[in-house]
């Protein structure tokens, strides 16, 4: 077998760094938090899983839109809501 060089050390400095994608925020819907900061995550790239605790409704009416405008998804699912931002499907295969 002949003789190559490879250098580690600067293959791996070329390679991408994988994006972080933002972070998974658990709270409680129940009208207390402004509904602009739902938002504000979902356009940080976070995904928001949310205990609904009250009529659906009318507590998501505040930033439903303003998400699905966003190119975000939401899916309400046993009790919970959950927001994701563009690009991140959630997956229903399962259900």
């Amino acid at each position: 077998m002949g003789d190559f060089d490879l250098d580690l050390q600067t293959a791996e400095g070329e390679l991408d760094e994988p994006d972080a994608g933002g972070r998974v925020v658990l709270g409680v819907l129940d009208g207390s938090t402004d509904p602009d900061e739902w938002v504000e995550h979902v356009k940080r790239d976070d995904v928001v899983v949310l205990n609904v605790e009250g009529d659906l409704n009318d507590l998501a009416g505040g930033f439903a839109r303003e998400v699905r405008d966003y190119g975000g998804e939401l899916m309400h699912f046993r009790g919970f809501l959950v927001l994701s931002p563009p690009g991140r499907e959630i997956d229903t295969d399962r259900l």
